[in-house]
Order: C-alpha cells, then sequence, then structure tokens
C-alpha cells in the first residue's frame, strides 16, 4: 500500500461543505450591500461618543437604583417561572418525541407505526420551537395585554419546545440494555423509563436545565422590549429616549444577573458532575449493543493473557473511580439538599412576585380572542409574495454574517478565556511564571470573559440599536447585533470544550518537543474544530429565529415588514410571513442537522 493510497482525497465532504460556507458568506455580504453603497451614517458618531463616554459615569442616583432592583428581580421571576414550565414541557415532549419511547411502546414488529407516532410527535413541536418568544409575547398581548402570564408564557412555550427536542436526543443516545431488561421482565415503558434511561441521562439533562435557565434570563430582557418589564424595557426606555446614563446602570445590572448566574450555573454542575453545559457532536456509542462472543467464527483469536490482566487491572480502576465518585457525591448530599431547599424558596418567591393570573388562560373571553385573530388570519393574503422572497433572501444573509462573526470572534476569544491554556502551568504557558509575566495571563483571561459576557447579557435587538448609531438600517447592523451576542455565547460555550479536553496527546506531543504552535496546529485545533463547528451550527438555527427581534428595531430581514404587519393589524399578511419565517427555519434545522451529523 503507498501512501498516496492512504492520503485522503482533495475533494471530499469536509472540503465541499467549506467551500459552500465560503460561498455563502461571499454572497451575503454582496446582499448587504457591503461591495456596493455607503453604509456608514457619518451623523451618528457624536451620539456614539456620548454613548461610550456615559459608560464611566452611570446614573447612580437612590431612585434609579431602587428601580433598577425591582427591573432585576422581575427579570430573574421571568426566567425563573418560564423555566419551570418550559423544563415540565420538555421532560414530557421529551419522552414522546424520542424514538426510544415509541419503540418501546410498539411491539418490534410495528416498528412503522411507531415511527409514524414519533415523527407526528416530532412536527407538533416544530412549529412552537420555530417561532420566537418575542413573537409570542405579540400574540399574547392580544389575548391578555401587558400581564406577567404574557412574558411566562412567552418563554415557556418555544422554549418547552426547544428543551423536548434536546431532551429527546439526550434520551434516544443513553444505553439501551437496562431498558430492554426491564420492558422483558413485564415493566410498563413509562416506569421502565423512569428507573433506567432518565437516570442514566439525569446529569445531561440538568447540565442543559441550566443552560437553558440562562438562557431564559436573556429572553425575558428581550420581552421587556413589547412592555413585559423588567431591565430590557428599561434599557429600551432609555435608549429611546437618549439617556445614557441611566442605560449604562441597567446595563451593567443586566451584566450582573448574568454573570451571577453563570457563577451559580457552573458551580452547581461543576459539584454535580455536569462538564459542560451543552454536549454535541460525541460519538458515545450509547446505543450499541454488547457483542456476544462468536464462537463459530474461525478468524476470532484469544486473547492473551497479558490482555486480560490489562483489562482486569482497568476495570479495577474504573470501579475505584466509580466508588470514589459516588463517595464524594454522598459526603456532598447535605450540600444538594441545601441547594434544593434553596431552589425551592426561589421558585416560590418568583411565582409570588411574579403573581400571574393563571385562570385567565381557561376564561371564555381568552378562546373568544383567539378564535377572533384566528378567523382574522384567512384567507392568507399572497399578494406579496414577491416582496417577501427578497426579504427572505435578505433574512438568510443576515444569519450567514451573524454566525459567521459569532462563530469566529468566539473562538478567538475562546482561547484566553479558558483557564488551561495561558494561565502558568497552562498547555501554551507550560512554566511556572512569576511577577508581571503571571499576571498578563490572568488579566488577559478576566478582559476575555468580561467581553463574553458583556456580549451574551445585552440583548440583540439592543445590540442593533447601538449599532444604528454609526449605520444606516439593513441587513449589516443586524448581522453585527446578532453576531456580537451570539460570539459571547458561543466563546463561552468553546472555553468549556478547550477546558474539558484530555491533555495526553498533547502532552506527548510537548514532549517530544514540539514547539508551541505546532501543538495547537496539530493538535489542539484537531480535537476541538468539529466540536466548534458544531456548536456554530446549532447556534446558526437559533440565529435565523433570532433574525425576527432585530428587524423589530429596523434593521431589516423579514422581521421589518412583520413588525409593520403586526402595527397595522394585518393579520392575514401576517400568516404569510409567518409561514415564509417557517420555512425558512426549518431548512436552515435541516441543513444545520445534516452539516453536524457528516462532521461526526
Amino acid at each position: 500500500m503507498t501512501v498516496s493510497s492512504l492520503r485522503p482525497p482533495l475533494v471530499n465532504r469536509y472540503a465541499l461543505w467549506a467551500i459552500g460556507a465560503l460561498g455563502a458568506i461571499t454572497l451575503s455580504l454582496h446582499q448587504a450591500g457591503l461591495f456596493q453603497q455607503e453604509l456608514v451614517n457619518p451623523g451618528g458618531w457624536s451620539q456614539c461618543w456620548q454613548f461610550i463616554r456615559a459608560s464611566v459615569h452611570p446614573d447612580l442616583s437612590w431612585e434609579l437604583l431602587h428601580l433598577t432592583l425591582a427591573a432585576t428581580l422581575k427579570t430573574l421571576a421571568y426566567a425563573v417561572c418560564g423555566t419551570c414550565f418550559s423544563l415540565c414541557i420538555g421532560l414530557l415532549g421529551g419522552i414522546l418525541c424520542s424514538e426510544v419511547w415509541w419503540l418501546s411502546v410498539f411491539p418490534p414488529r410495528s416498528q412503522p407505526r411507531s415511527t409514524s407516532f414519533w415523527l407526528v410527535a416530532r412536527a407538533l413541536l416544530a412549529l412552537p420551537r420555530a417561532i420566537h418568544e418575542l413573537l409570542w409575547g405579540l400574540i399574547f398581548i392580544n389575548l391578555w395585554g401587558l400581564d406577567p402570564l404574557t412574558a411566562v408564557l412567552a418563554i415557556a412555550i418555544p422554549f418547552g419546545a426547544i428543551t423536548a427536542k434536546v431532551f429527546a436526543e439526550l434520551l434516544d443516545e443513553t444505553p439501551r440494555q437496562p431498558l430492554q431488561i426491564l420492558l422483558n421482565s413485564g415493566v410498563a415503558p413509562l416506569t421502565a423509563f423512569a428507573y433506567s434511561l432518565i437516570p442514566q441521562a439525569f446529569l445531561d439533562l440538568v447540565s442543559y436545565s441550566f443552560y437553558r435557565f440562562e438562557c431564559s434570563i436573556r429572553s425575558a430582557a428581550v420581552l421587556g422590549i413589547i412592555g413585559a418589564g423588567g431591565l430590557g424595557y428599561e434599557i429600551f426606555l432609555s435608549l429611546q429616549s437618549l439617556r445614557y446614563e441611566q442605560l449604562w446602570t441597567f446595563f451593567y445590572a443586566l451584566v450582573a444577573l448574568n454573570g451571577a448566574v453563570d457563577f451559580a450555573s457552573a458551580w452547581s454542575r461543576q459539584r454535580l458532575g455536569c462538564v459542560s453545559r451543552l454536549d454535541l457532536n460525541v460519538k458515545k456509542g450509547r446505543r450499541s449493543q454488547p457483542e456476544s462472543p462468536d464462537r463459530g467464527n474461525k478468524g476470532a483469536t484469544k486473547p492473551s493473557k497479558a490482555a486480560s490482566v490489562e483489562t482486569a487491572t482497568q476495570e479495577r480502576n474504573k470501579n475505584r473511580s466509580l466508588t470514589a465518585k459516588n463517595a464524594a457525591i454522598a459526603a456532598q448530599t447535605p450540600l444538594f439538599l441545601i441547594l434544593g431547599l434553596l431552589l425551592v424558596l426561589l421558585i416560590s418567591f418568583c411565582f409570588w412576585y411574579v403573581n400571574a393570573d393563571f385562570s385567565k388562560l381557561w376564561l371564555a373571553v381568552t378562546w373568544q380572542r383567539l378564535a377572533e385573530m384566528l378567523q382574522a388570519c384567512f384567507p392568507p393574503d399572497w399578494q406579496n409574495t414577491s416582496q417577501l422572497g427578497a426579504l427572505a433572501g435578505d433574512t438568510i444573509a443576515m444569519s450567514v454574517l451573524a454566525i459567521a462573526l459569532a462563530a469566529l470572534g468566539g473562538m478567538l476569544l475562546s482561547f484566553p478565556a479558558a483557564h488551561n491554556f495561558f494561565l502558568p502551568g497552562g498547555l501554551l504557558n507550560p512554566g511556572q511564571s512569576k511577577g508581571e509575566s503571571a499576571v498578563y495571563p490572568w488579566l488577559l483571561l478576566l478582559l476575555s470573559r468580561a467581553v463574553l459576557l458583556v456580549c451574551r447579557a445585552i440583548p440583540a435587538p439592543i445590540w442593533a440599536l447601538v449599532v444604528l448609531f454609526v449605520l444606516f438600517p439593513g441587513i449589516l447592523p443586524g448581522a453585527i447585533a446578532l453576531g456580537l451576542h451570539n460570539l459571547g455565547i458561543l466563546g463561552r460555550l468553546k472555553a468549556e470544550v478547550l477546558e474539558n479536553l484530555s491533555f495526553q496527546p498533547l502532552e506527548a506531543l510537548r514532549a517530544q518537543g514540539t514547539p508551541n504552535a505546532l501543538v495547537f496546529l496539530y493538535g489542539v485545533m484537531p480535537m476541538t474544530l468539529p466540536r466548534f463547528l458544531a456548536y456554530s451550527l446549532y447556534r446558526w438555527e437559533v440565529c435565523m429565529r433570532e433574525t425576527v427581534i432585530v428587524g423589530f428595531v429596523g434593521a431589516g430581514g423579514l422581521g421589518r415588514v412583520l413588525t409593520e404587519q403586526l402595527s397595522s393589524f394585518d393579520y392575514r399578511g401576517v400568516i404569510v410571513t409567518l409561514l415564509v419565517f417557517l420555512l425558512l427555519t426549518f431548512g436552515v434545522d435541516w441543513l444545520s442537522g445534516t452539516v453536524r451529523r457528516s462532521l461526526r
């Protein structure tokens, strides 16, 4: 066998996906008018400078601080209540949307029927998942006005559908041998799930629940733009009235709230043993059944005595580590009980503080208004389909540019934000530095994490309003706003990937005298790039949904025309615009999933 036969072909699926991505970015830049028209507004630089200068002297008056505290509590309460409902929806929907559930309910010979039920369950949750929480909020405002119930359900419904999808994927990837044993023993499917799959996937479910709560904080701030209250509402009012000192006070409060939730989430996950918020693109081999020995296979060889001894040693070490881990968890049981009690108290306080009137859900007037809204949507108005087609192209271009900015910026900031790379004793700084050389890596770590925190804490519509100081309305301001917001999220997720890397292969390279640059190029990047791309593709789906909210503040795309239709109560046009947007969302979802699977 020659060396050329071992070399991978130049034209493979990875190269084709890379060429397609570069082509999409180039076309999106052309669609944004980067090479054709003037984009910068020179008259906005003075306001931009006033905005930046106000950051060093925010308004710290007692009245405004009291208002800030109340808005912060309202934002937190909305997020807690919405997350509680979304997790309940997600757990139930995750079971019903998992393939393994329907395979457990129906006998093996009824596989076509189980597949049909599985596809129907996934399709029912696709619609609420595709509609952004801001649109849900606008729908509920027409039903209940600015009641707190509007904000809670606007978070709960789409996030519940998203959580159900992720929970279903986690359950489908969990080992099924214990489930099969219980089902073959005559145990009911739901009981078998509760005693086999769910305990195995518990840490992954809890880890994603923490991540979903962090997302709820940001969504609760976004809902303030439509008048739901909280920090987002106060920020929007201050920005519209050009009160930049007050604006920065609310900014700092929002960043502090996100930072506190981020720290509490990371600390809790570390105590529970959850390594990351979101686990994507990992070949876990969970669904494979254990192979039985094939005695009739003449090519099978009996393992050597040395191999048997090594296997036994590995099993003993594994059992010891599991025993130590279980002992550590048992030692922390009182701490977990205290945390559980505090969590119950927090949830109870938030529901009391929100004081939402849940009785409105079954009032006759609610269903009457809903019926009137549905009647006003039909027949759909198909006259402006050509305009919607052009705006759909703008929306796709906005999402592509946003995820390109977020993916590249998040990757660059993730390395200094990880604690095991540039700090003394890290991979790229193996020596124990002293003096100023030890201070600079810590400053770089804190600065990069602060940048990521600020980027993800400030909602994308607020970023869009800030960017519109110096740019004319269009695709580019929306792409930059979405890119900055998702940069903070992707940077933190990618930093966790780096912090959870196995350093044994990298240490082996460095022990052979390999320079740090080559260790990074030939060791770190091949190990992390597939995960980085998976996270970026996952956030691309979210960027497509979020193009609507930046369109609400004048950033272009389908969100702009949707705002005009909703403000004029043109529900016949709204239903067509939503249909186009849903088709785009499902298309991006399918393409993203296809690329992620091909990269595994």
